[in-house]
């Protein structure tokens, strides 16, 4: 069973003094996993982690990981800002966007952030817009299918996102004529891998890779960026990857591929958003209904708004009853307010008996839970809390009161 990183009795005092709904973070334990990733991979001596803003853009988090000596993932305007904001600068910056708008990339040029080119046009498109920097990279898409033995781990010729091995090619070589002097090369293949074999494999691939686009274009490679992929197990059994492991098989791709060939100077680089975020966050939830028709219904007062994954991709999130967390179970389905039948976080759960007033907890959501929130239904954001290390809690962000909702409406047939 997935055990919460916080005590009944503290989660107690922490819902008297902030209303639920709640995304609840644990600081403690994010500066542990960005120490154990620095650790995994403190063989190579220019390593950083660039954490993927998108996973959990909030302030007080990404001020945690820029003093773990994490540099920040962008992938918009708003959260090139909001780094810049933090005082993440220049190539503490990593920015990964695609389809991207001219004013994005002049403003990523003006923080000096390092610009990783979707597309083999991007090339004339970012030329045009902003000027090619001295730095970039390109990302990279082996099309087929990604395989571990034998199981598919994704379908790479199905993303929108990365170029061909001739694209790639060919760009390296414009960029280079265009005053580009250090080059990148970026890839993400596959999601919420739990497998210790998938970094490594990636690393392998990517370092062939490396060995024939230097030979072919003569370019000066100054990283390789892994991107994301390490992923969490979110069911309640089973194994969790192991980043010392992965760090090991990375470093072995590395010493058998790059080092003979006269890289071993290349910096590896990663964006673990939800394998840095995602188990150290907790939706809190209280159960306010309860019904009983075909089937039984914990309804509680979070909703989809809070937490999209489940009703988005039907993911599966464990769910603890702190108040009745052992005794005799029922099968549930547990649902939210939505007027959508998919507004559900579990179905055909079985879970403690449940009363209403029942303070329940939806695990791993620290990554991708609040960030992917919405406003249907005119439903409102929820505030994001802090367990600090010293035990204290403080909010981090508010919950969005009806005046938020407003704010974009008034001047247009609506009037304050």
């Amino acid at each position: 069973m997935k055990t919460p990183f916080v005590s009944r009795e503290k989660l107690a005092e922490i819902t008297d003094k902030f209303p639920t709904p709640f995304h609840l973070y644990d600081e403690e334990g994010i500066r542990e996993r960005a120490r154990a990733l620095h650790e995994a991979f403190s063989w190579n001596p220019g390593f950083k982690e660039y954490f993927a803003v998108k996973a959990t853009p909030n302030p007080a988090i990404l001020k945690i990981l820029k003093e773990e000596g994490c540099g920040v993932d962008c992938a918009s305007y708003v959260e090139l800002l909001m780094s810049q904001k933090l005082g993440f600068v220049g190539q503490d910056i990593m920015f990964s966007s695609n389809n991207t708008p001219a004013e994005e990339f002049q403003f990523a040029r003006d923080l000096g952030a390092t610009i990783n080119l979707d597309a083999y046009e991007d090339v004339a498109f970012l030329k045009e817009a902003a000027g090619i920097p001295k730095i970039i990279s390109c990302r990279y898409n082996p099309g087929g299918v990604f395989e571990l033995g034998t199981s598919i781990m994704d379908n790479p010729e199905e993303a929108k996102f990365g170029m061909t091995k001739d694209q790639l090619i060919q760009a390296f070589k414009e960029l280079k004529e265009l005053g580009a002097e250090k080059f990148g090369i970026h890839a993400f293949l596959a999601s919420n891998t739990v497998s210790n074999d998938y970094y490594p494999e990636l690393a392998r691939q990517l370092f062939e890779l490396a060995v024939e686009v230097v030979a072919e274009t003569g370019v000066e490679l100054d990283f390789i960026n892994l991107s994301g992929g390490v992923g969490i197990n979110y069911q309640p059994e089973g194994e969790e990857n192991d980043i010392a492991v992965i760090g090991q098989g990375v470093r072995q791709a590395y010493e058998a591929i790059l080092t003979p060939a006269g890289l071993g100077q290349v910096k590896i680089y990663t964006e673990l958003g939800r394998f840095m975020l995602a188990p150290y966050g907790l939706l809190v939830t209280k159960v306010t209904h309860k019904k009983q028709t075909y089937r039984t219904y914990l309804g509680v007062d979070a909703s989809a708004v809070n937490l999209l994954r489940p009703a988005m991709y039907g993911s599966y999130h464990h769910i603890t009853n702190m108040d009745r967390p052992m005794g005799e179970t029922e099968i549930v389905d547990v649902v939210g307010s939505l007027c959508e039948n998919n507004d559900k976080f579990a179905i055909n759960r079985p879970l403690p008996v449940s009363q209403i007033g029942d303070t329940l907890v939806i695990h791993d959501t620290g990554a991708h839970g609040f960030s992917m929130g919405y406003q249907y239904n005119a439903k409102l954001r929820s505030s994001e809390i802090l367990l600090e290390q010293d035990g204290n809690v403080r909010m981090i962000r508010r919950a969005e009161k009806p005046e938020d909702y407003f704010a974009t409406l008034y001047g247009f047939d609506f009037e304050k």
